[in-house]
């Protein structure tokens, strides 16, 4: 089985670097452009992860994870911050939203953002339905 990954993410040219990039890796890979398509996305979609920037249009990703957080649906899936603001400018409420990781765009390649979401996908459990 795939595993799934949604990017929510409102520049369209990072969304497609990072499309591409995990689809070449083998993973099936859905965008969102902002929190409330975001949230759509997630509940359809069921991804394994999710990649969300904190500042888009609409509603952020602050905004985004608390909401999701509330859902039976979304409390547990694992959430990597990918964004370019730094942890310092973070906002508070992040903390005690379970993410997984934060990391800032323009520190690490696609490359090594793509090691980082393998390694924390491994630590997910792929619960298969009884045959």
């Amino acid at each position: 089985m795939m595993q799934r990954i949604a990017i929510i993410e409102d520049e369209p040219s990072i969304c497609e670097l990072y499309k591409i990039k995990f689809e070449k890796e083998g993973y099936e890979v859905q965008v969102a452009g902002n929190g409330i398509e975001g949230l759509r996305l997630i509940e359809s979609f069921k991804p394994h992860i999710v990649l969300l920037d904190l500042l888009m249009p609409q509603m952020n990703g602050d905004e985004m994870l608390q909401k999701l957080r509330e859902t039976e649906w979304g409390r547990s899936i694992k959430v990597i911050i990918l964004t370019n603001v730094s942890r310092l400018e973070a906002p508070d409420n992040l903390n005690g939203l379970g993410i997984s990781r934060y990391i800032v765009k323009a520190e690490l390649t696609a490359t090594q953002v793509a090691e980082v979401v393998k390694e924390e996908l491994a630590k997910v459990t792929i619960v298969r339905p009884h045959l």
